[in-house]
């Protein structure tokens, strides 16, 4: 056994998240879980110009991109926490400033065996995580009882969600990975059309980068959250929130367009109300938190994560419609210009 007993949740959003330079991140899983890449893994890597459109389009890729791996799909991630039975192997193992980062593939392998079985990656500005290889490992089944999957109501109690601003004032990674990737596919159920946001959080996302991407003109699409417990949907695009474990979004009743959104963040955005001192006598507001400090503010107006954005418009055979396309290549040449 190379983990210890696992339980399968949602892919993550920001898995394949590179942050800045210097910066250490966190564990990506939970303890306990772990989840499947869809995508091919690891090197051997080939650069776009080896590709074919159809070829690049049976890998799932729509849009030109610098490399695509040509690795195996079906890796599964887990917390470095949970795995046993393994070894680094000695020389060269993918290491950047200050830890490995996976490139040059396998850097763990079975104590038993000898056999090269998975990747930990724990460099900086990169998500701590170790990647077992599809092509060495298997699942082996162990309690024959079903994990619990939690409802929507009950995910309100036990995931509350994430702050969006770290207390030094930068933002969450989380947050600009998963508003990124919602943002690829909101632009999709656009067709087009500018947007008009809703006040408050989903504004400070999202409502910036829109106006940037898209044209001007009269507003033809609005955009609400929905969700449980959230009001019934009267907008063109719902906002609804993707489940931890399974990855399925919540449907909302009517045609609104849905767009999926991680958990956490949908579940702050959704709950979130600003702390205000209230003077008072009796019972305190539900709202009201007077003895803890306020919640930190930002340093500066929130940037999507581009390569998350990029990589997700990518995979959408949508990207191949001349509009979405020329968004592509425009963030594409300057991801880390206006408004990325």
């Amino acid at each position: 056994m190379l983990t210890v007993p696992v339980s399968r949740v949602a892919f993550p959003v920001q898995a394949h998240q590179q942050v800045g330079n210097g910066l250490l991140l966190g564990v990506l899983m939970e303890p306990g879980t772990y989840a499947v890449d869809p995508d091919p893994f690891g090197p051997p890597w080939r650069r776009w110009d080896e590709f074919g459109a159809v070829e690049a389009e049976a890998h799932g890729v729509y849009a030109p991109v610098f490399a695509l791996s040509c690795g195996p799909r079906g890796a599964v991630v887990v917390a470095p926490g949970d795995v046993r039975g393994t070894v680094l192997i000695p020389g060269p193992a993918g290491g950047n400033c200050c830890g490995l980062d996976g490139r040059d593939g396998p850097n763990l392998a079975c104590t038993r065996c000898g056999r090269p079985v998975a990747t930990r990656v724990d460099d900086c500005s990169l998500w701590q995580a170790v990647w077992l290889d599809p092509d060495a490992v298997h699942r082996v089944d162990g309690d024959a009882s079903p994990h619990r999957t939690v409802g929507w109501d009950a995910l309100r109690a036990e995931r509350p969600g994430v702050q969006p601003v770290e207390p030094d004032g930068q933002w969450n990674p989380l947050w600009e990975a998963a508003v990124a990737v919602a943002m690829a596919r909101l632009l999709v159920v656009s067709a087009g059309a500018r947007v008009t946001v809703p006040d408050g959080l989903v504004a400070e996302t999202f409502r910036r980068t829109l106006d940037a991407l898209l044209p001007p003109g009269p507003t033809a699409r609005t955009l609400t959250l929905a969700g449980p417990g959230l009001p019934a949907v009267t907008a063109d695009i719902a906002l609804v929130p993707q489940h931890p474990q399974t990855g399925e979004p919540w449907t909302p009743s009517g045609s609104a367009d849905m767009v999926p959104l991680q958990w956490d963040v949908w579940a702050h955005t959704a709950f979130h109300h600003d702390r205000r001192p209230v003077p008072g006598a009796g019972t305190m507001p539900d709202d009201a938190r007077r003895d803890d400090p306020p919640p930190p503010l930002p340093r500066q107006a929130f940037h999507p994560d581009a390569v998350a954005f990029l990589d997700t418009l990518a995979r959408l055979p949508e990207v191949r419609q001349p509009w979405l396309r020329k968004i592509y290549h425009r963030v594409s040449h300057g991801p880390y210009r206006f408004p990325f």
